[in-house]
């Protein structure tokens, strides 16, 4: 009996040192976000997310699969490989709206629609926003914040230089004003990067010449893309490529937005995302304005997550996608970087001035999607639009490049 006795009491000395190094508390639940925030005002956005995660989402970890680039373009080539393994992250970033085709299509993400009504979304989010969110009667992601991709950033200090002192009243006056820093000694008076962002500025050109109605069109079929008002801001896109810089198929935005920075350009066309960027970047003192000719117009796009079909970690993903719908969530998140929130009941206190404008277009403005961002098309037409300026930079034809557009409609346009 002795035996057993002290048998029994190693064991429970075992038991109980066991216990010191090893508490009953399970260890935190892994949840894979994968985004392309990887620098700049994008990380540190993120970065206030993470924050806001770990204090919502008790017991979860949060795994950063960050991929670099620009606007995603290296992430959605990774993603779209481990989709091809069959190993997607958790949760995965990508633009709101019709770039979610191909993965709805593909059954790779799940449907949400239940949580907008569990979580209040409906009651704070733009009607508008909802009905561009849903496919088919369902909706796939939640939305982090809304980006403006029709807005222009300046060197005011370039633009004195050359007696330019307040924004052009249209296109005409803004080549105007081009030629004026052209003839000024600017070596490049709009700082211009690679296909996409050659996109955004088309895109501009386009709300201007045509006007929301028939711009947001030209993703419905409701607009010609052969038509002679498309030819016409076809023309003018050309005419402005004609100020920028010659390497610009070989830059990416922030290298661009460099120009910008170091005096060698006095506009560059860009996402608000750039607000963030420049002041990070130590140069606060950038203007901006709506691209000319826009109008009230706020052509949108939104950084939005998903639930993987079969996510491994089904209750820390949902806890995730609702700390970034939440209005805590969007708040520490778009004030680091620089976008505002997708909710309208987020205060503005703490948001810059630029923000804070935003904010106000947001719920007044008339609302249009951006190819170049995925609201408005597919990633397949995105990409066969981006391989159409590419092609224009080798050969440029302005009508050759007008059917490559409306082949590409022709192909992908969806009712």
């Amino acid at each position: 009996m002795r035996m057993v006795a002290v048998l029994a009491a190693v064991a429970l000395l075992a038991a109980s040192g066991c216990g010191a190094d090893h508490d009953d508390t399970p260890p935190p639940a892994t949840v894979e976000v994968f985004t392309w925030w990887a620098e700049g005002g994008e990380k540190a956005g993120l970065d206030a997310l993470i924050t806001q995660f770990g204090t919502d989402c008790r017991g979860q970890r949060f795994e950063n699969g960050a991929v670099a680039g620009g606007a995603g373009v290296n992430a959605k080539q990774a993603l779209t490989e481990r989709m091809i393994r069959h190993d997607p992250p958790d949760t995965f970033q990508a633009h709101a709206g019709a770039e979610l085709l191909d993965y709805i299509d593909a059954g790779q993400v799940a449907d949400l629609t239940g949580y907008y009504a569990d979580w209040g979304l409906r009651d704070v989010l733009p009607a508008g926003l909802i009905d561009d969110l849903t496919v088919r009667g369902k909706i796939y992601s939640v939305p982090a914040n809304i980006h403006r991709a029709n807005v222009v950033w300046t060197n005011p200090a370039v633009l004195a230089a050359a007696g330019i002192t307040a924004p052009p009243e249209d296109l005409h006056a803004f080549i105007e004003d081009l030629a004026r820093l052209k003839a000024a000694g600017v070596e490049a008076p709009l700082a211009l990067g690679r296909d996409w962002t050659q996109l955004m500025l088309l895109e501009a050109v386009l709300i201007t010449d045509l006007g929301a109605d028939r711009f947001a069109g030209l993703f419905t079929g409701a607009t010609d893309w052969t038509s002679a008002p498309v030819a016409e801001a076809i023309g003018d896109f050309v005419t402005l490529l004609g100020y920028g810089n010659l390497d610009r198929d070989a830059l990416d935005w922030p290298q661009a937005e460099r120009l910008l920075i170091d005096g060698k350009a006095g506009y560059q066309l860009m996402g608000d995302w750039a607000a963030a960027d420049l002041t990070a970047k130590g140069f606060p003192g950038y203007g901006w304005f709506t691209f000319p000719g826009n109008g009230n117009t706020f052509q949108w796009l939104a950084d939005s997550f998903t639930l993987s079909t079969g996510a491994a970690n089904l209750g820390g993903t949902e806890c995730w996608l609702k700390t970034v719908g939440s209005a805590a969530g969007q708040q520490v998140f778009n004030q680091a970087k620089g976008s505002i929130p997708a909710r309208t009941d987020v205060p503005a206190t703490g948001f810059s001035p630029y923000q804070q404008s935003a904010m106000t277009d947001w719920k007044s403005a008339v609302q249009v999607p951006s190819c170049a961002h995925g609201s408005g098309c597919s990633q397949a037409w995105q990409s066969a639009v981006n391989a159409a300026l590419r092609a224009y930079s080798t050969a440029p034809d302005p009508k050759t490049l007008q059917g490559a557009l409306a082949q590409a409609a022709t192909r992908f346009i969806r009712s």
